[in-house]
């Protein structure tokens, strides 16, 4: 079983390695500009990584869960911006704590794929490509247990959501 298993993972990280683009919860991307897409017919979010200490991290667009202060955030220009403004987010890190951080897990989606030599978890490659967030209507209302770090699109209010824990915050550009 334990073989399968890792026979299993394998075999989804080539995959992913090889194909330019993915569709995650439906059989494939409807978009020729797009290298990751979620599918809309469910309330389900993404849930971003939860890092206790970000001062290693020095790619720009990357975006977190900072345990540090309980919020999402992004990184431009060296600064870290918050998504989340509210000020009362948790996250139980239990689901970590006790785990040993493999610093070589990496998985590319895109043209560049394994040349990719940018630092993260899950990287995106394409220069002109990009990922369509999971489509949710009112997540605050439809989402019924959202974790701590999740991001949506919310349909009805045609914005960025996302949760830090105990309450969502909207982006609009």
């Amino acid at each position: 079983m334990k073989k399968r298993t890792i026979t299993l993972i394998a075999a989804l990280f080539t995959i992913v390695l090889v194909k330019s683009q993915v569709a995650v919860g439906k059989q494939s991307v409807s978009n020729s500009s797009v290298s990751m897409e979620f599918a809309d017919t469910e309330n389900r979010g993404m849930i971003l990584p939860y890092v206790e200490d970000k001062s290693g991290i020095t790619e720009n667009g990357t975006i977190i869960f900072d345990t540090t202060d309980n919020k999402v955030k992004y990184l431009k220009n060296n600064v870290w911006f918050d998504l989340s403004v509210d000020t009362t987010g948790a996250a139980d890190l239990a689901i970590q704590t006790s785990k040993t951080e493999n610093t070589s897990a990496k998985t590319v989606i895109g043209s560049n794929g394994a040349s990719d030599t940018t630092n993260g978890i899950l990287v995106l490659s394409d220069t002109n490509k990009a990922m369509v967030l999971p489509k949710v209507a009112s997540p605050q209302l439809n989402i019924i247990n959202p974790a701590a770090g999740m991001m949506v699109y919310d349909t009805t209010s045609r914005q960025l959501a996302v949760y830090n824990g105990t309450v969502w915050s909207f982006w609009k550009p």
